[in-house]
């Protein structure tokens, strides 16, 4: 049986940059070994399967990496939402809301995706008929399991325990609906010289965590933040941008910032170091002392469509 998908580049203007995306938009009738058939095929960081929605929300959706599925991840919802949109699954794209400043032909369709990690609301920005951006609302409140000692990490990143930063947090893991270890070092330097150390990440999973290992540092040169994503045990050696990973890493900067209440934004330059320079906006909503909200915003292009076959 045929079945059509499309590519598209994520969090990125530039075709060819950000983070590639297979969308096959009617995944009806594939079995899970099958769909982790075709994501290991594509061999992307991840692949979405969309299927009718059984709870009559927009749209059912299964992520998978080259080896597993996902409950949720970032740039998968994001890329899977304008692919829908931009090729007209979603049908003809009419205002649910517009505010006075956007009367010159923009308008934002709201739209949910039923996923293991729970309900994920995406809002899509269009502009003249085209989609500019999209932004994902994480399905879960902030949450934290273990800390790692620094020289733990620092071995799996082939780096030296000085390179990481503890003065806020230690190395640490924190999901919004997909758990990353969230790692702060000295510099981009640090970030830039960091590698995979699989002695170091398999001493990790030992320890029953998942290394998916996010690094980030504070940066300048209109970015205020650049990071990088490890992920060699979920087939992902190095991602170009981490949706869930950022929209983590805002829930986790709002926390420890001392603010009770407010709004936080950060805009975030990842995958640099791949050669797919991506761009990132994450944002986090605090009240009272807690993290009420997590999202994170980006644009994307198509790349190509086509049709793979299954029997």
């Amino acid at each position: 049986m045929k079945y059509p998908y499309y590519i598209c580049d994520v969090f990125t203007e530039t075709r060819f940059g950000g983070n590639q995306l297979a969308v096959l938009p009617h995944a009806e009738g594939l079995s899970a070994g099958q769909m982790q058939q075709i994501a290991r095929e594509f061999n992307f960081s991840e692949t979405t399967f969309v299927f009718p929605p059984r709870e009559g929300h927009t749209r059912h959706v299964r992520i998978f990496t080259p080896v597993r599925e996902l409950p949720f991840a970032g740039h998968p919802n994001i890329g899977t939402a304008f692919v829908l949109a931009a090729t007209g699954e979603l049908g003809k794209i009419d205002a649910l809301s517009r505010t006075p400043a956007e009367e010159s032909g923009r308008e934002r369709l709201n739209v949910v995706f039923e996923e293991v990690a729970g309900m994920v609301s995406i809002e899509i920005l269009t502009s003249n008929g085209k989609v500019e951006s999209c932004e994902l609302t994480a399905p879960q409140p902030l949450s934290f399991g273990k800390s790692i000692e620094p020289a733990t990490v620092a071995c799996a990143l082939s780096l030296d325990t000085g390179d990481i930063l503890i003065e806020r947090h230690f190395p640490q893991v924190a999901s919004v609906g997909m758990p990353f270890l969230m790692v702060e070092l000295n510099d981009r330097a640090t970030l830039e010289r960091a590698k995979i150390d699989m002695s170091g990440f398999e001493a990790i999973h030992a320890e029953g965590i998942m290394p998916d290992i996010y690094l980030y540092t504070r940066a300048t040169e209109g970015f205020d933040i650049r990071a990088r994503m490890f992920g060699p045990l979920s087939g992902v050696p190095e991602d170009p941008a981490t949706g869930s990973a950022n929209c983590v890493l805002a829930g986790l900067l709002a926390h420890y910032d001392d603010k009770t209440s407010g709004t936080f934004s950060w805009r975030i330059a990842q995958g640099v170091e791949m050669g797919r320079p991506s761009t990132l906006i994450a944002r986090a909503e605090k009240n009272g002392g807690a993290v009420t909200k997590t999202s994170v915003c980006g644009a994307s292009v198509l790349v190509s469509e086509c049709a793979i076959f299954v029997e």
